[in-house]
Parts: C-alpha cells; sequence; structure tokens
C-alpha cells in the first residue's frame, strides 16, 4: 500500500511539475487608431512592444493595409500610404502624412522580435477604398481609374445595380468583388510580398469576405460571369435577390438563392485556399490565419463558411436549414494555420453557453471548427456596449481566464483602446 501511495505521489508531483502548452494571446494594431501614437518614430513602437510583452501579449497583428488599399510595407504592387485617417485628441478626426521611406512592417518585426513577440501582419483584404459622411474619399478604387471597376456592385432601392463607389447610401469601406480574377491575382501579389519580409511570423487577413450587410452584393459583371460558370448556365434571374437590401434571410430561399449563397462561399474557399498556397510557397515559415466574426448565425451574409467542411451544418445549426452538402464542403477551417475569432458582445455578457456571450461565442467556436484549426477568441475593449466610456479594467482578467479556457488562447480588439482607458496593468493581473 505504501508503495502504492509513494507511486501516485511521485506521478503527482511530475505531472503538477511538466510543462504545458502556453496559451497564445494575440493584440491587434489597427493603422488608424494607433497612428498618431506612431506616425514615424521607431523609438515609439519599440517602447509599446516592449510594454505589450509585458502584459503577456505572445503574439501582436499589425495592420499594414487599411480598408484604402494601400498599403504601410515596401510594394511593388501597391501605393504607399501616406495620408493616413486618424483620431486626434477630443475624438476629432483627421489625416496625419507619413514619409514614405518609413518602413512601418519592418520596424513592428524588429522591434517586436526584440521584445519577445512574434508578428503578423494583418492585411484588408476585399476593400479598395473608404468613405466618409462628409464626401470625402479615398482609396485605390478612386485614385486608378483601372481599379474602378474592381469594386462590388449594389442593388439600389430602384431596382438599379450600381458601383458601391458610387453608391450614395455607403459610408466606410468599399468592397472589392471577389469574384473578379483581376482582383483575386493583386491581392495575391500582396500577400506574396508581405510574406517575403524576413522574420515576419505570420499573416491575418481581414474582410476575406464580401460586403458585410447585403447577402446580393456581388453583381458586377464579373461576378455574373462567374456565376454562371458555376452554374453550366445564365442564372434565370439577375440579381439572384430581386429585392435590395437584403441584410438577413426573412424565407426560406429557392434553389437559385442557395446556389448564389454557396457560390460566394465557394468563391472565398477558394481565394483562401489561393492565399495558403501562396504564402506558403513564397515563404514556408510564415503562417497565414484569418480573423472572423464569431456570430457564424448570421455569416452566411457575407459569403463566408469558416467552420470546418465536416462540420454538419444542416443538422447542428437552426439557422442553415436550407444548407446543403455542397454548402456544406466551402468551409475553409482545414486550410489555414489558425484562426482569430471576434467574440464581440457586451461588457455583461461574459459567461454563456450561446452566441452573444463571450463564453458561448468560443464553445460554439471550438464546436464548429472540429479541431481542424487552432483558434483565438475575445473582445473589443473599445466599441461594444459598456465598454464605449472605458472603465471595465477590472474585467479583464476574467475574460482573458474565459477565453483560455474555452479555445487556444486569448484576442484583445484594439491597442487603442487599452491606451485610451490605460488597461495596461489589468493585463498582468
Amino acid at each position: 500500500m505504501k508503495r502504492l501511495l509513494l507511486f501516485f505521489c511521485i506521478l503527482a508531483t511530475f505531472s503538477c511539475g511538466r510543462s504545458q502548452p502556453q496559451k497564445r494571446h494575440f493584440l491587434w494594431i489597427d493603422a488608424s487608431a494607433n497612428f498618431t501614437s506612431y506616425a514615424d518614430d521607431a523609438d515609439s513602437i519599440a517602447r509599446d512592444c516592449a510594454r505589450i510583452a509585458e502584459m503577456g501579449f505572445t503574439d501582436i497583428v499589425v495592420d499594414v493595409r487599411p480598408t484604402s488599399g494601400d498599403v504601410f510595407f515596401s510594394s511593388k504592387v501597391a501605393p504607399a500610404l501616406t495620408k493616413v485617417p486618424a483620431w486626434f485628441p477630443g475624438g476629432e478626426m483627421g489625416f496625419r502624412q507619413r514619409k514614405g521611406n518609413f518602413d512601418y512592417l519592418r520596424t513592428f518585426i524588429d522591434e517586436g522580435h526584440k521584445a519577445g513577440l512574434r508578428v503578423h501582419a494583418g492585411m484588408n483584404m476585399m476593400v479598395g477604398g473608404w468613405k466618409y459622411g462628409n464626401g470625402t474619399k479615398e482609396g485605390m478604387v478612386f485614385d486608378d481609374p483601372e481599379k474602378a471597376d474592381w469594386c462590388a456592385v449594389d442593388l439600389l432601392p430602384d431596382g438599379t445595380l450600381v458601383s458601391q463607389a458610387d453608391n450614395p447610401d455607403v459610408n466606410g469601406g468599399v468592397f472589392l468583388d471577389p469574384a473578379n480574377p483581376e482582383v483575386q491575382e493583386f491581392l495575391l501579389s500582396l500577400l506574396s510580398e508581405a510574406a517575403s519580409y524576413e522574420g515576419l511570423d505570420g499573416i491575418v487577413m481581414d474582410r476575406c469576405r464580401y460586403d458585410d450587410y447585403a447577402m446580393d452584393a456581388g453583381y458586377s459583371p464579373a461576378g455574373k460571369e462567374a456565376f454562371s460558370r458555376y452554374l453550366g448556365h445564365e442564372p434565370e434571374r439577375w440579381p439572384v435577390f430581386t429585392e435590395p437590401g437584403h441584410i438577413f434571410l426573412d424565407k426560406e430561399p429557392d434553389e437559385l438563392e442557395v446556389k448564389w449563397m454557396t457560390f460566394r462561399c465557394k468563391v472565398i474557399r477558394d481565394f483562401v485556399q489561393k492565399a495558403v498556397q501562396t504564402v506558403h510557397s513564397t515563404s514556408p515559415e510564415v503562417k497565414l490565419g484569418v480573423y472572423v466574426g464569431a456570430w457564424f448565425s448570421e455569416y452566411y451574409r457575407s459569403g463566408v463558411n469558416w467552420t470546418s467542411p465536416s462540420y454538419p451544418l444542416m443538422k447542428e445549426e437552426p439557422t442553415f436549414s436550407w444548407a446543403t452538402a455542397e454548402y456544406q464542403a466551402t468551409g475553409f477551417a482545414d486550410l489555414v494555420d489558425f484562426m482569430i475569432l471576434g467574440a464581440y458582445c457586451s461588457s455583461d455578457s461574459i459567461h454563456g453557453n450561446k452566441e452573444k456571450t463571450m463564453e458561448g461565442f468560443a464553445k460554439l467556436g471550438a464546436k464548429r471548427l472540429c479541431g481542424d484549426v487552432p483558434f483565438y477568441s475575445g473582445p473589443d475593449l473599445g466599441n461594444e456596449p459598456g465598454f464605449r466610456d472605458g472603465g471595465k479594467g477590472d474585467l479583464i482578467p476574467e475574460i482573458v481566464k474565459t477565453m483560455d479556457e474555452n479555445s487556444d488562447g486569448f484576442f484583445a480588439f484594439d491597442l487603442c483602446h487599452i491606451r485610451m482607458f490605460d488597461y495596461w496593468d489589468n493585463f498582468k493581473k
């Protein structure tokens, strides 16, 4: 009996002393929201990288292609971003000039590695311009006439089709048409250029989707041509959704509508596959990840199926009663090296088992991904209800613990909120 007890004591001691895999913690660094803190200042970047590492983060995602389509890294394909939209003290928005010879990505790689951080380039994909409420427009689709035809096309309330660049109702990001071969070729070239940066640990694709607010986005000539090839004939009606402004399904979709939604998800899956091949063939050591919103029950409207292709959608998801085996096969979790899930919800919704809670988002994410890919989940610390005025630092340790327990690690958006609300020390607890 004594020998048996001694055996268990030795086993317990060995188990307690065994090193466990470290949970990875990702911090997003948005381009515009943080540019006033960095501009062309390598010392400021070095200072914050050190502080970020001290907070317990292991990885940073540095936004180097904002929605305008211009870039913060050395590129022969896209112009350098020189006029950066930025927020100034007091909440006023304006622009700051960036020196063209300051390599933002190179600086973050060097200083991040000195601090012990892995560094990933964050790249907005299917966007190429930005429209402000005051009528100001910026970005490649406005600056380069040859790229104007790359825009997504919207259905207006009067039944006409119009480029997003010319849609009077669009403020914010101007989306490109993911089905356009020229758009894909351009984006793959950018991914290859970023992957060639020595020392870069990874790339995270953001907005790798159709417009967030319309299931009928994608009615460009290139989109119609690609959809016709997918069907094997021209669609019997165009646009497919004949009422403009579809945001959510309000009825059981008919066969053509299901085909249209499946086609859009297949376009994105096929592009993700090309992106993975491009990055890995350029630099095998660079990992390719993707950011998606964790609210999968609504994600059909963005033309994205981020689940595992083996996940039985029709059986498990009430929203997807119409999802065919062909739609299920558009899941791309098995393609990427890692995934970041934005578990965005209010500050009083940390715990739970369903969507709209951080814990529920993470638990459902694990179920939907079927172990195909490591994933990291977490909150928006500045834009969701309860977070907008700050003062939520005491919640951060519990949020981090909850995300670590239910996913492969923690993710936070964004550094600007940590700085704005002085959350630096809260992550150390």
